[in-house]
């Protein structure tokens, strides 16, 4: 167990679980390997469904406009949000927003009007950008690193405000409001979420984020940025929950699954690896302090899109619940989840690791602490 235990603000509440939606084409890992997985809406509905009966809290829906990576069909993810909402009944689902094509008008419209259909089980995920050819395919000027950032926080408040305030105004230098109301208004809340590592990406999370999202690490280096996040988030008056991405591998045997882990790497498209970490690193590279989410990848680390593999849920289902307890330790509240073969791979993770998780949770020594 990691000895970052002072980390946590969150070790009295249940971990949460969430999975990637793959309703973009090749799955979570830049590799040719075989997968089972479909970004289909039959094939997502029904793994909405396994995921919601089998202890999963949260689905993130992602964002693409562009092929590239693997990933040559994309459906957009409010929509495709929506429609795995009207066939679940219990998993909330993460809308991911990209700053520039959406303003906050529109998506505080779009998420509203969901959340009065289908309960509070819609929330969105405020994504800065990090790949410039993408923004210049579809006409969008591409900001200097923390200028996205500040758009985002900007949108993020317009959001907020559209959704609370009976006349909002806002002078922004992104985005301006004259006494606008947005009704009916969304209630209660849509959570929020955001992603990064950057000195920027944290101290947006602290200021106006109710969630935030890391890429995959070891729990010391978890409890590094939780402990960052957490005094800067007190310092306004605030909380802020993390999330750290994961690609889970659940055997039955360890050799099993580092053998699944060496394949997708054996079957990695190296052209493709090198030009997606070209893009993200030289993205992370335009900060201040010339760092980001992936300043420290390896070539295998950047074969699963976020660092999942750092996380280091590859093994049996004890050694992973274990482990995740471990990274709970250091302070996350969420892990969100990449699989290989999503559907078969959600139910067996829910069945086998899931029930774990809850069990070691019972007996570690902060459970008695909180009776």
């Amino acid at each position: 167990m990691t000895s970052s235990n002072s980390a946590s603000l969150n070790t009295r509440e249940p971990i949460k679980f969430a999975y990637w939606v793959p309703n973009v084409s090749g799955g979570l890992v830049i590799s040719n390997i075989p997968q089972r997985t479909s970004w289909d809406i039959n094939y997502n509905v029904k793994l909405a469904q396994i995921a919601e009966q089998n202890g999963f809290d949260y689905a993130l829906s992602q964002i693409r406009f562009t092929a590239g990576y693997g990933a040559e069909f994309q459906h957009e993810p409010v929509s495709f949000s929506q429609a795995i909402l009207s066939q679940t009944e219990r998993l909330t689902l993460i809308a991911a927003l990209l700053p520039g094509p959406w303003n906050p008008t529109l998506a505080a419209k779009q998420i509203a009007s969901i959340n009065l259909l289908y309960g509070p089980r819609i929330a969105v995920n405020v994504v800065s950008g990090w790949f410039r050819g993408e923004f210049a395919a579809i006409g969008e000027h591409w900001l200097d690193h923390d200028e996205r950032y500040r758009r985002s926080e900007e949108f993020i408040r317009a959001l907020r405000g559209i959704w609370t305030e009976e006349s909002f105004t806002f002078r922004g230098d992104f985005y301006r409001y004259n006494n606008y109301s947005l009704k009916p208004k969304p209630h209660p809340l849509p959570e929020i979420f955001q992603g990064g590592s950057s000195r920027a990406a944290r101290d947006m999370a602290s200021r106006v984020s109710d969630w935030y999202f890391t890429n995959g690490n070891t729990p010391d280096e978890i409890a590094k940025q939780v402990s960052d996040i957490r005094t800067k988030a007190a310092e306004h008056g605030r909380s802020v929950k993390v999330g750290v991405n994961a690609f889970a591998i659940a055997r039955n045997t360890e050799a099993e699954a580092q053998n699944v882990l060496a394949e997708i790497i054996e079957h990695a498209n190296p052209e493709a690896v090198r030009a997606f970490g070209h893009e993200v690193k030289n993205a992370g590279a335009a900060s201040p302090e010339g760092q980001g989410n992936w300043a420290k990848s390896t070539f295998n680390d950047l074969v699963q899109y976020n660092d999942g593999f750092r996380s280091n849920l590859i093994g049996t289902p004890q050694q992973i619940a274990e482990r995740i307890l471990d990274l709970k330790d250091s302070g996350a509240d969420l892990i969100l989840l990449g699989f290989l073969h999503f559907q078969e791979e959600v139910e067996f993770f829910g069945k086998n690791v899931i029930p774990l998780v809850r069990k070691l949770e019972a007996e570690r020594p902060y459970a008695q602490a909180a009776e």
